[in-house]
Protein backbone atom coordinates (compact mmCIF):
# COMPACT_ATOMS: atom_id res chain seq x y z
CA UNK A 1 0.00 0.00 0.00
CA UNK A 2 1.44 3.41 -0.88
CA UNK A 3 2.23 5.54 2.35
CA UNK A 4 0.62 8.95 2.82
CA UNK A 5 3.17 11.24 1.87
CA UNK A 6 4.09 8.81 -1.61
CA UNK A 7 0.45 10.10 -2.51
CA UNK A 8 0.30 12.63 -5.64
CA UNK A 9 0.14 15.84 -4.37
CA UNK A 10 2.23 15.53 -1.60
CA UNK A 11 5.84 17.01 -1.25
CA UNK A 12 7.12 13.18 -1.17
CA UNK A 13 4.89 12.14 -4.21
CA UNK A 14 5.68 15.48 -6.38
CA UNK A 15 9.73 14.74 -5.94
CA UNK A 16 9.06 11.00 -7.05
CA UNK A 17 6.39 12.33 -9.85
CA UNK A 18 9.62 14.46 -11.40
CA UNK A 19 12.02 12.10 -10.67
CA UNK A 20 9.83 9.48 -13.27
CA UNK A 21 9.67 12.46 -15.77
CA UNK A 22 13.16 13.38 -15.42
CA UNK A 23 13.95 9.54 -16.10
CA UNK A 24 11.66 9.50 -18.84
CA UNK A 25 13.08 12.19 -20.55
CA UNK A 26 16.53 10.65 -20.31
CA UNK A 27 15.45 7.29 -21.88
CA UNK A 28 13.55 9.87 -24.40
CA UNK A 29 16.92 11.28 -25.61
CA UNK A 30 18.44 7.97 -25.26
CA UNK A 31 16.27 6.57 -27.61
CA UNK A 32 13.65 7.60 -28.45
CA UNK A 33 9.95 7.35 -28.04
CA UNK A 34 9.83 3.52 -27.85
CA UNK A 35 12.56 3.45 -25.38
CA UNK A 36 9.85 5.37 -22.70
CA UNK A 37 8.39 2.33 -21.74
CA UNK A 38 6.15 2.19 -17.97
CA UNK A 39 8.99 -0.78 -17.21
CA UNK A 40 11.62 1.38 -18.72
CA UNK A 41 11.01 4.24 -16.61
CA UNK A 42 10.59 2.12 -13.56
CA UNK A 43 13.73 0.13 -13.73
CA UNK A 44 16.04 2.94 -14.44
CA UNK A 45 14.05 4.83 -11.13
CA UNK A 46 14.58 2.21 -9.20
CA UNK A 47 10.62 2.37 -8.77
CA UNK A 48 7.75 -0.20 -9.13
CA UNK A 49 5.59 -0.22 -12.00
CA UNK A 50 2.61 0.17 -10.20
CA UNK A 51 4.02 3.96 -9.26
CA UNK A 52 4.05 5.29 -12.49
CA UNK A 53 0.25 3.95 -12.88
CA UNK A 54 -0.64 5.45 -9.68
CA UNK A 55 1.02 8.45 -10.65
CA UNK A 56 0.21 9.49 -14.22
CA UNK A 57 -2.64 6.67 -14.76
CA UNK A 58 -0.96 5.11 -17.58
CA UNK A 59 1.95 5.70 -19.98
CA UNK A 60 -0.49 8.03 -22.60
CA UNK A 61 -0.33 10.87 -19.41
CA UNK A 62 3.59 9.87 -18.40
CA UNK A 63 4.77 10.66 -22.12
CA UNK A 64 2.71 13.87 -22.07
CA UNK A 65 4.35 14.96 -19.03
CA UNK A 66 7.36 14.00 -20.34
CA UNK A 67 6.89 16.02 -23.41
CA UNK A 68 5.96 18.91 -21.54
CA UNK A 69 9.38 18.63 -19.86
CA UNK A 70 11.35 18.38 -22.78
CA UNK A 71 9.57 20.74 -24.66
CA UNK A 72 10.82 23.28 -21.52
CA UNK A 73 13.90 22.40 -21.48
CA UNK A 74 14.55 22.42 -25.27
CA UNK A 75 12.54 25.92 -25.93
CA UNK A 76 12.36 27.91 -23.25
CA UNK A 77 15.91 28.54 -22.74
CA UNK A 78 16.42 29.40 -26.20
CA UNK A 79 13.55 31.95 -26.11
CA UNK A 80 14.73 33.53 -22.64
CA UNK A 81 17.86 33.64 -24.02
CA UNK A 82 16.27 35.47 -27.52
CA UNK A 83 13.85 37.82 -25.57
CA UNK A 84 16.93 39.30 -23.93
CA UNK A 85 18.11 40.47 -26.46
CA UNK A 86 17.79 44.45 -27.46
CA UNK A 87 17.76 44.75 -31.14
CA UNK A 88 17.76 42.53 -34.40
CA UNK A 89 21.48 42.04 -34.44
CA UNK A 90 21.79 41.58 -30.78
CA UNK A 91 18.82 38.69 -31.37
CA UNK A 92 21.15 37.26 -34.45
CA UNK A 93 24.45 37.12 -32.48
CA UNK A 94 22.57 35.37 -29.25
CA UNK A 95 20.82 33.02 -32.16
CA UNK A 96 24.54 32.27 -33.58
CA UNK A 97 25.65 31.20 -30.29
CA UNK A 98 22.56 28.78 -29.27
CA UNK A 99 22.59 27.03 -32.55
CA UNK A 100 24.46 23.28 -31.89
CA UNK A 101 27.77 22.85 -33.96
CA UNK A 102 26.47 19.85 -34.59
CA UNK A 103 22.51 18.22 -34.29
CA UNK A 104 23.92 15.15 -32.11
CA UNK A 105 23.32 17.28 -28.80
CA UNK A 106 21.06 16.17 -26.34
CA UNK A 107 18.62 19.22 -26.93
CA UNK A 108 18.55 18.28 -31.14
CA UNK A 109 17.80 14.91 -30.17
CA UNK A 110 14.85 15.96 -27.76
CA UNK A 111 13.75 18.62 -30.30
CA UNK A 112 13.57 15.66 -33.47
CA UNK A 113 11.35 13.24 -31.05
CA UNK A 114 9.04 15.73 -29.81
CA UNK A 115 8.50 16.23 -33.33
CA UNK A 116 7.96 12.93 -34.07
CA UNK A 117 5.70 12.22 -31.26
CA UNK A 118 3.72 15.04 -32.27
CA UNK A 119 2.87 13.32 -35.58
CA UNK A 120 1.95 10.13 -33.93
CA UNK A 121 0.19 11.32 -31.17
CA UNK A 122 -2.47 13.77 -30.93
CA UNK A 123 -2.03 14.49 -27.35
CA UNK A 124 1.72 14.80 -27.55
CA UNK A 125 0.89 17.20 -30.65
CA UNK A 126 -1.47 19.20 -28.50
CA UNK A 127 1.68 19.73 -25.89
CA UNK A 128 3.50 20.90 -28.71
CA UNK A 129 1.46 23.27 -30.27
CA UNK A 130 0.50 25.18 -26.79
CA UNK A 131 4.47 25.32 -26.15
CA UNK A 132 5.28 26.94 -29.58
CA UNK A 133 1.90 28.98 -29.32
CA UNK A 134 3.58 30.19 -26.37
CA UNK A 135 6.82 31.03 -27.65
CA UNK A 136 5.38 32.79 -30.58
CA UNK A 137 3.46 34.94 -28.41
CA UNK A 138 5.81 36.18 -26.21
CA UNK A 139 8.27 36.80 -29.36
CA UNK A 140 6.01 38.80 -30.93
CA UNK A 141 5.27 41.11 -27.62
CA UNK A 142 9.14 41.72 -27.39
CA UNK A 143 8.97 42.99 -30.31
CA UNK A 144 6.39 45.12 -30.03
CA UNK A 145 8.08 46.60 -27.32
CA UNK A 146 11.39 46.89 -29.55
CA UNK A 147 9.36 48.53 -32.67
CA UNK A 148 6.32 50.01 -31.42
CA UNK A 149 5.70 51.16 -34.45
CA UNK A 150 4.92 48.02 -35.63
CA UNK A 151 1.12 46.88 -36.38
CA UNK A 152 0.36 43.99 -33.69
CA UNK A 153 0.18 41.30 -37.15
CA UNK A 154 3.73 42.41 -38.19
CA UNK A 155 4.84 41.69 -34.70
CA UNK A 156 3.13 37.87 -34.84
CA UNK A 157 4.55 37.54 -38.42
CA UNK A 158 8.18 37.96 -37.62
CA UNK A 159 7.97 36.32 -34.29
CA UNK A 160 5.97 32.98 -36.42
CA UNK A 161 9.32 33.15 -39.08
CA UNK A 162 12.18 33.52 -36.06
CA UNK A 163 10.68 30.42 -34.43
CA UNK A 164 10.20 28.65 -37.55
CA UNK A 165 13.91 29.42 -38.50
CA UNK A 166 15.14 28.40 -35.23
CA UNK A 167 13.67 24.85 -35.20
CA UNK A 168 14.25 24.74 -38.97
CA UNK A 169 18.16 25.00 -38.29
CA UNK A 170 17.76 22.77 -35.92
CA UNK A 171 16.04 20.10 -37.43
CA UNK A 172 18.10 20.19 -39.94
CA UNK A 173 21.11 19.85 -38.15
CA UNK A 174 20.20 16.56 -36.98
CA UNK A 175 20.20 15.72 -40.88
CA UNK A 176 23.53 17.27 -41.76
CA UNK A 177 26.04 18.24 -39.11
CA UNK A 178 27.79 20.15 -42.47
CA UNK A 179 24.79 22.13 -42.79
CA UNK A 180 25.98 25.95 -43.46
CA UNK A 181 24.60 27.42 -40.26
CA UNK A 182 26.93 30.39 -40.29
CA UNK A 183 26.38 30.86 -43.72
CA UNK A 184 22.38 31.53 -43.23
CA UNK A 185 22.44 33.72 -40.68
CA UNK A 186 25.04 35.77 -42.46
CA UNK A 187 22.77 36.09 -45.03
CA UNK A 188 19.66 37.02 -42.36
CA UNK A 189 22.41 40.04 -41.17
CA UNK A 190 22.67 41.29 -44.74
CA UNK A 191 18.53 41.39 -44.95
CA UNK A 192 18.89 43.14 -41.23
CA UNK A 193 21.36 45.48 -42.94
CA UNK A 194 22.07 48.54 -41.23
CA UNK A 195 18.53 49.86 -40.50
CA UNK A 196 17.45 51.62 -37.14
CA UNK A 197 18.23 49.60 -34.40
CA UNK A 198 16.16 50.74 -31.62
CA UNK A 199 17.11 49.87 -28.18
CA UNK A 200 14.31 48.91 -25.45
CA UNK A 201 12.83 51.95 -24.06
CA UNK A 202 14.04 52.87 -20.91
Amino acid sequence: MTKTVDRPGSERGERRREQLVAVGVDLLAEGGWPAVTTRAVAERATANVGLIHYHFGGVGNLHRAIAERAGDLVINPVIDELLEATTEQAALDTLRGLLPSSGSTRASRLAVELVVGAMRDSNLGAVMRDQMRQSRAQAADRLATLRPHWPASRCAGVATLVVALLDGLMLHLVLDEDLPTEEALAAIEELVGDRDEAPVPS
